[in-house]
């Protein structure tokens, strides 16, 4: 019998985006993270200061892979701005 697998969900806040860029911005960086099957369950959202973006995979269990690709495409779907990332949360679902 296998264990069975952990699955986190991982909750980032990008601060610090330019208000004008946030909503398309959250939309293309949702589409981005379709083509990154890894991470399941994706949610990017403008709440009006910041994107926050949600993810579950399986592996990454203090947020920091996340992080980076969501960093990465952050560069390759905004315009350069001066902003923070930071780790709101991770659960462990199962």
């Amino acid at each position: 019998m296998q264990p069975e697998q952990t699955i986190y969900r991982i909750t980032l806040v990008c601060s610090g985006v330019p208000p004008e860029l946030g909503p398309q911005g959250a939309i293309d960086i949702a589409e981005e993270f379709t083509h990154r099957d890894w991470h399941q369950n994706v949610l990017c959202e403008w709440d009006g200061t910041a994107l926050i973006l949600h993810a579950e995979n399986d592996y990454d269990k203090d947020g920091k892979a996340l992080l980076d690709e969501f960093s990465d495409s952050i560069c390759a779907c905004l315009e350069p701005f001066d902003g923070d990332i930071e780790i709101r949360s991770i659960t462990i679902l199962s």
